[in-house]
C-alpha cells in the first residue's frame, strides 16, 4: 500500500496545533509578566507553578517552536 505524494503524516496537524498554542501562550505569558497586559490563552498559566512564570513562558515558547519544527519535518516526509 503506497501513499500519495500529497498525503500528510497524521500527527502533523496535532503537532502544528499544539506547537502553535504553546508558542503563542508562552509569548503571551512573557508579555503579561513583563508589561502587565495581554492575557491571551490564560488557561496555560495552570501549567506553570507560582513564582516560575517567566521560566514557564520561555519553556512553553521553546517547546512550541520545537513542535512546529517537528510538524514541518513530518510534512516533508510526504513529499519524498
Amino acid at each position: 500500500m503506497t501513499s500519495s505524494p500529497s498525503a500528510d503524516h497524521p500527527l502533523k496537524a496535532v503537532a502544528a496545533l499544539l506547537g502553535g498554542v504553546l508558542l503563542v501562550g508562552g509569548v503571551s505569558s512573557l508579555l503579561h509578566e513583563w508589561f502587565g497586559f495581554i492575557r491571551f490563552l490564560g488557561f496555560l498559566r495552570f501549567l506553570v507553578p507560582d513564582g516560575h512564570e517567566i521560566l514557564g513562558g520561555v519553556v512553553m515558547a521553546c517547546l512550541g517552536c520545537a513542535l512546529l519544527a517537528v510538524a514541518e519535518l513530518l510534512g516533508g516526509w510526504g513529499r519524498r
